[in-house]
């Protein structure tokens, strides 16, 4: 019997990507999304290239009941729940003196509480199983905050604080159930097409990017494996451990360097398009416009998959340099 996944963010992006991930593993999956359009086509295609059931659901995750009804839908329809995957986010790109309260309220409303829906509606569902997969998508910037973002970055920020209080409970209860989390780095999705901007320039990710497939892989890795958090990009772990060293540094840096890195030179089309309150219509896909500096890998993400060969032959590197800085000591006296 396949096992079941529920992707939220599915019609477009990281979410995309991770539907086909999935499918490509022989998951059936349910796809969660505003978009019933982006979602049908996605749904189609994996049937048609992967052979398994893909159930396409809208879904506003702001919506706390929407979320449970389309758990409820999925069930009765695939099956048993065994992973579910949070991803959906929506953002803006502005100073803090630029937004107003609504559009702060709504993005937080998707990216965070979308997630805590999420892991509610699954909970809910896998206590009574007692096993089953949450896996919540964060990101460096929960950890390391830039200017332009503060609505993204408050929202990862809590979406860790929560996952964190979720996981020592789920101990406490001695559930089979796994919650791991993964930080990603700045990847080429259409986030940077259709995100609220109010800077009059064109938005980008921060070099370096990778593509969206890296990601998935990643998300697929930590439902799979029993990691308490998988960080994906060399980016993130520097972004992440600078942050612990030397935070102050960090915020002067990001002061002088961070709008200019989050912003092409390119006018911003006085038409741009905004997902922030209805979702943009449009065959958007798993990428955006950045396919030629995007990378395929991810160096970090391989150790993690592979810690115990690496770290095994880490040691081996440093017991055999310290039997060499012995043997040269030795014939020195």
């Amino acid at each position: 019997m396949p096992k079941v996944v529920v992707i939220t963010g599915a019609g477009a992006g990281v979410g995309r990507a991770t539907v086909d991930e999935f499918a490509r593993q022989g998951y059936d999956v349910a796809l969660l999304s505003r978009d019933a359009e982006r979602l049908e086509r996605a749904a189609s295609q994996v049937r048609e290239t992967y052979g398994v059931r893909a159930l396409p659901i809208p879904t506003d995750v702001a919506d706390a009941r929407a979320v449970d009804r389309a758990a409820s839908h999925v069930e009765e329809t695939l099956g048993p729940i065994d992973v579910w995957v949070n991803v959906a986010m929506a953002t803006a790109f502005a100073p803090v003196s630029e937004l107003t309260a609504e559009e702060i309220e709504r993005g937080t409303k998707v990216t965070y509480l979308g997630q805590v829906h999420g892991m509610m509606a699954a909970l809910a569902r896998m206590r009574t199983r007692n096993r089953g997969t949450i896996v919540n998508v964060g990101s460096a910037l929960g950890y390391r905050s830039v200017p332009l973002q503060s609505v993204y970055c408050g929202a990862k920020f809590a979406i860790r604080g929560f996952t964190d209080a979720l996981r020592s409970e789920i101990i406490h209860d001695r559930l089979k159930i796994h919650l791991t989390m993964v930080a990603l780095p700045a990847l080429n999705t259409p986030q940077f097409d259709w995100a609220l901007n109010k800077m009059g320039k064109r938005a980008r990710p921060v070099a370096p990017i990778f593509e969206p497939e890296v990601a998935a892989r990643a998300i697929y890795f930590a439902a799979t494996h029993h990691r308490r958090e998988v960080w994906v990009g060399f980016s993130s772990v520097k972004a992440i451990v600078a942050n612990r060293i030397a935070p102050n540094l960090i915020d002067r840096y990001l002061a002088r360097s961070g709008y200019s890195g989050q912003l092409t030179d390119e006018p911003l089309p006085h038409d741009a398009p905004s997902n922030l309150f209805d979702p943009v219509p449009g065959d958007y896909g798993a990428h955006g416009r950045f396919g030629d500096e995007a990378r395929q890998r991810s160096v970090e993400m391989f150790t993690d998959r592979h810690r115990a060969l690496f770290w095994g032959l880490a040691g081996i590197g440093t017991m055999g340099l310290f039997g060499l800085l012995s043997k040269r000591r030795s014939g020195q006296r």
